[in-house]
């Protein structure tokens, strides 16, 4: 008896999103075969227990070898062993170097360390994620970290290239490269509200407005060596800062501060009593903080200052947010108007970026 066989060869490595996700999130292979099985790809293929097993295991072999070449992506492009479309390399890295919300807010600001990572047993216990893929995270967060932490220009742009994310994947990556190298403290208890993307927001602010890379220009000093000009705050800036505790210092300045505020905003506000009687005390907070960052520690509790002198003080008051908003744009602006202040630019720039901050941590 003869039989015919149809037999159909070809190079190019199959892909399984479903089975990568599964990968991608830590579980074993008899994990991943019995969720597959709950999920009803049995009775939708027609094929046996033994064959699911059997391609479960063939992709996740596919996937560890790919491994190494997602920790350096160009060369995935580069390589020629597995061939895969390039929509699919685009999938394979970007899926790759995602993260889950809540493992980021875990070790958002925190030293990408040995110290760091001993930690990740309790993280995993706490969130839910697997150990592996809390594992996968981190050590996704501290590649890109030591790869671009002294390149020279933009930080979202030194990303890309190097590690061929989407243009949102390698923000949100800059913003995590940000706050580990300032060491920015997000995990205290009046923090927890908020979540990865206001964090990251503000970052981008901040790397917009007060790093080296901000002002377009390394230091005057031809002996300094700037590398990572999106990376660190600009250190000339910070002191300067302290030129504007003349607006809380000076009794006279803060008092006409005060009456043009007030007399542009009567009548707009529904909080109008409340801000008026409590003017003084905000711009004392919103300067001060300002004054402070010339110092390591109060660089690091920027959001923990920013919530204690500005948004708990207006929840308190049940400010709404657009009050918040008209109230911020008036006091920032209306120091253009004081014919004694003499520092105007700096003003703005701390303040442009202060203000968006703002808004984005006051959730009335």
């Amino acid at each position: 008896m003869t039989s015919e066989l149809d037999i159909f060869v070809g190079n190019t490595t199959l892909i399984d999103e479903d089975v990568y996700r599964l990968w991608l999130d830590g579980y074993s292979v008899s994990d991943a075969v019995a969720l597959r099985v709950r999920s009803g790809i049995l009775e939708q293929t027609g094929a046996t227990a033994g064959v699911l097993q059997s391609d479960t295991m063939d992709h996740y072999r596919t996937f560890h070898m790919l491994e190494r070449l997602l920790h350096a992506p160009p060369k995935l492009l580069h390589q020629l062993i597995f061939q895969i479309p390039p929509s699919r390399q685009a999938l394979l890295i970007e899926r790759y170097y995602a993260f889950d919300e809540a493992f980021v807010r875990e070790v958002l600001g925190k030293k990408l360390s040995k110290g760091t990572k001993k930690d990740l047993d309790d993280i995993s216990t706490k969130t839910g994620i697997t150990l592996k893929s809390c594992r996968r995270q981190f050590d996704n967060f501290k590649r890109v970290f030591k790869v671009v932490e002294e390149m020279r220009g933009s930080l979202v742009d030194n990303i890309q290239q190097h590690f061929l994310l989407s243009d949102r994947l390698a923000r949100d990556y800059a913003a995590i490269v940000f706050f580990a190298n300032n060491r920015f403290e997000t995990g205290k208890k009046k923090l927890q509200y908020l979540s990865f993307g206001d964090f990251a927001f503000c970052a981008e602010l901040m790397i917009q407005n007060w790093t080296l890379g901000a002002v377009g220009e390394a230091p005057t000093d031809p002996d300094s060596q700037v590398d990572d000009m999106d990376v660190d705050l600009d250190k000339e800036f910070l002191q300067d800062l302290k030129e504007l505790k003349v607006l809380v210092a000076d009794k006279d300045l803060l008092d006409l501060h005060k009456s043009l505020v007030c007399t542009t905003l009567r009548g707009k506000l529904g909080v109008f009593s409340e801000m008026e009687a409590n003017f003084k005390n905000l711009s004392r907070g919103l300067v001060n903080v300002a004054a402070k960052l010339t110092h390591n520690k109060d660089v690091r509790d920027l959001f923990v200052d920013l919530v204690e002198k500005f948004v708990e003080p207006c929840r308190s008051d049940h400010w709404p947010l657009n009050d918040v908003r008209l109230f911020l744009n008036q006091y920032s602006a209306s120091v253009h108007s004081l014919d004694g202040f003499r520092h105007q630019a700096l003003w703005d720039r701390y303040m442009g970026t202060l203000c968006g901050c703002l808004l984005r941590l006051y959730h009335d």
